[in-house]
């Protein structure tokens, strides 16, 4: 006997079987060994949550993919087609493949009314921007009245460009109007200057009422990606002894890049559909001088009865949309992730 009390047979069971439990089954418990006897199984659990979820999330989309066909895409494939018939406004028509596409290639009233629109979205983009830009920067301040100012400016978009290029006819009469008076109390114009039958003095004018109207649009974008930079950037950049525009330009403009990117994008979109300006305030002349792409569009569909052509002209506009859109996009994000 060697003077040591043994365990009862119920206690030593109970050992080694805890002993067992702890040296021999894997962790997790019993049930994490038995996949192994399963085989499959977890995965056959995986893609059928996996298809529930596909499910799910396409129940969930699908009003948008509905609204987006019905009024989107059926319109757009019906457009396509029409382009490729001489279809009248009213009357029968007939298929004619590429010869509306063929026709663009010389007609001198499109060509001319995409000049003119390049030219018109060269002139106002990069104002739009540049005001923008610094509006937003005035506002992030904080300065006393910001809100006020803010609210100020961003009530021309609110009101809307039809409203306004109203109000700039009225303003722009000769004689009569408060541009001229205004610009004739300083020597500028003569009082009774006539912007819109003059093509520099009458897209002078409306570039400069577009870039007011579309200048808060912008301060609003660019301020609210100002706010999401972190302080302590800039805090930073004061103790090494940046200067306010070194921040800016390694700083801020850098972090700003998807915010700028659509901001140009909405600008540059904006101009090539610009229609509303024109139509009001000169009517596309003096001429064709200041037509528009889509006021082209809407002469040779609704005052030449050429549905067909118009259509084409509708496509073209589309690609080189669409083109420079995808080219500003993958050129202004670039790598910001």
């Amino acid at each position: 006997m060697s003077g040591q009390v043994s365990a009862p047979p119920s206690e030593r069971s109970s050992r080694l079987r805890g002993g067992l439990t702890h040296s021999w089954l894997p962790r997790g418990g019993p049930a994490a060994g038995r996949p192994a006897a399963g085989g499959p199984a977890p995965r056959r659990r995986s893609t059928a949550a996996s298809r529930r979820t596909t499910r799910t999330g396409l129940l969930l989309i699908s009003p948008a993919l509905l609204f987006v066909t019905a009024f989107a895409l059926i319109p757009l494939g019906f457009g396509l087609y029409i382009s490729l018939t001489n279809w009248p406004l009213v009357g029968a028509y007939h298929y004619i493949g590429l010869a509306n596409y063929t026709a663009l290639v010389h007609n001198s009233v499109f060509l001319q009314s995409i000049r003119f629109t390049l030219e018109y979205t060269a002139i106002v983009t990069v104002p739009i921007l540049v005001i923008g830009y610094a509006l937003a920067v005035f506002v992030r301040a904080n300065r006393p009245g910001s809100t006020a100012f803010r609210t100020m400016i961003f009530v021309p978009y609110i009101v809307g460009l039809v409203a306004e290029s109203f109000m700039a006819v009225v303003e722009l009469q000769p004689d009569s109007g408060t541009v001229n008076f205004v610009l004739a109390h300083f020597g500028i114009v003569k009082a009774s200057t006539a912007w819109t039958v003059h093509t520099g003095l009458a897209l002078t004018a409306i570039s400069v009422l577009v870039i007011w109207f579309a200048s808060g649009l912008t301060m609003m974008l660019l301020m609210a990606g100002m706010q999401g930079i972190p302080v302590d950037l800039y805090e930073s950049a004061r103790v090494d002894g940046a200067s306010w525009w070194s921040a800016e330009r390694r700083i801020t403009i850098p972090l700003l890049r998807r915010s700028i990117a659509l901001s140009l994008i909405i600008s540059v979109v904006g101009s090539f559909l610009a229609f509303n300006q024109f139509f009001i305030i000169t009517d596309g002349g003096p001429g064709t001088s200041t037509e528009s792409v889509v006021m082209a569009i809407y002469q040779t569909a609704f005052a030449d009865f050429n549905v067909g052509l118009a259509s084409a002209m509708s496509i073209v506009l589309i690609i080189v949309v669409g083109l420079i859109t995808f080219l500003q996009f993958r050129y202004l994000q670039g790598d910001a992730d």
